[in-house]
């Protein structure tokens, strides 16, 4: 059995932000990765985006983390290289019914600490963007997009500089709580047993589970988890738009937005699809959805112009219909066993918050260190 100070399980965006924000603490590090690589799961299977902060609730850890962690993220993203752009993004109005709610969302932005925002009428968008058609639109300048895998190799380089080790094709199987440390049993080719003093459960999708199989720890405190299927589909002409075109935000979503990779090329999604299964398959049918709700602003799209892309899979905290819940940073204050953090309901915006995130994880086990 290998004796360790702190284990991180999962090596996604967040697992790998917290590895290296424990390694600049000055801890030993050890991350076990279920998969063949870094990054498989929800980190490399969403929109890019970095988010301003805009729709999340006052006081949330939501908002309170996606407003620092993109400052962090555009300053780490200079320092080390990684491709990203601030292209700035619209969040439109396409009907009188909804300036209300567009009001309502830039009060709340401004409330959360996002204070570029600017409130544009119809001549306005059409200036900046012709193809768009709408009454009113809020403009979010420091709105960006990132290569996320760029950013993920790029934190995992300055994680294993500073001493952290990675294991992949190593599952967690099960584990135990003790009375100095917590054990965890891991799977694959060269299965072993790891007691580890800090334990950071940062599986994603798996991190109920994982907090499960875990041998004394409160099956009370493991909320239900359930997966909300995203797909996109690809542009198959050039893009009309300079920037994010995003409609009024949907109740478990953001509705089927525009967005743009590095290159320029434009994508539309995610939609929303309730599912128990980690299918990540693209059904080309649900694209016959696609084309009303992008033409609600962009009623120029052509037929026949919108190709499968891939599907992401967000692990959520609420039920289809229920409001949505904040990210769930779950350590010892609330479940009572010394040096675990768990993490649960990880979804958007944690690519943006991530490095705050992970500062977060760090102060919550250094209450109890």
């Amino acid at each position: 059995m290998a004796d360790i100070d702190c284990l991180v399980v999962g090596a996604g965006v967040v697992g790998l932000a917290v590895a290296r924000a424990l390694a600049l603490a000055g801890r030993e590090v050890v991350v076990v990765e279920a998969a063949a690589s870094f990054g498989t799961g929800t980190s490399s299977r969403n929109s890019e985006v970095v988010h301003a902060g805009i729709y999340y609730p006052v006081g949330s850890q939501k908002a309170r983390l996606c407003v620092a962690g993109r400052k962090q993220l555009y300053a780490f993203c200079a320092e080390h290289g990684v491709p990203h752009r601030r292209c700035g993004k619209l969040i439109v109005a396409t009907t009188d019914s909804q300036r209300a709610a567009l009001e309502k969302l830039e009060a709340q932005a401004r409330a959360n600490g996002v204070a570029d925002l600017v409130r544009l009428e119809a001549a306005d968008v059409a200036h900046l963007e012709p193809a768009v058609r709408c009454v009113s639109a809020l403009h979010s300048p420091s709105t960006g997009i990132v290569d996320s895998h760029q950013f993920m190799l790029a934190v995992l380089g300055d994680a294993e500089a500073r001493g952290v080790a990675v294991a992949y094709l190593s599952p967690v199987r099960e584990g135990r709580v003790t009375a100095s440390s917590i054990e965890i049993d891991i799977g694959g080719a060269a299965p072993g047993r790891i007691s580890a003093r800090l334990v950071v459960n940062a599986a994603g999708h798996d991190a109920a589970r994982i907090a499960r199989s875990l041998d004394g720890f409160p099956a009370a405190c493991i909320p239900r988890t359930y997966l909300c299927k995203g797909t996109y589909f690809r542009l198959a002409t050039r893009s009309p738009f300079g920037r994010l075109i995003y409609p009024m935000p949907e109740a478990a979503g953001l509705g089927v937005h525009a967005t743009l990779d590095l290159a320029g090329q434009a994508r539309f999604g995610p939609d929303v699809e309730w599912t128990d299964t980690l299918d990540f398959s693209v059904d080309p049918a649900r694209v016959a959805a696609f084309y009303p709700a992008i033409r609600h602003y962009w009623p120029a799209l052509p037929d026949g112009v919108l190709v499968p892309d891939y599907a992401g899979i967000r692990p959520k905290l609420q039920a289809p219909g229920e409001p949505a819940r904040d990210f769930m940073l779950q350590g010892p204050r609330e479940h009572g066993v010394d040096g675990l953090v768990n993490l649960y309901g990880i979804e958007s915006p944690g690519l943006t918050a991530s490095l705050a995130l992970a500062d977060a994880v760090v102060a919550e086990l250094e209450r109890g260190a």
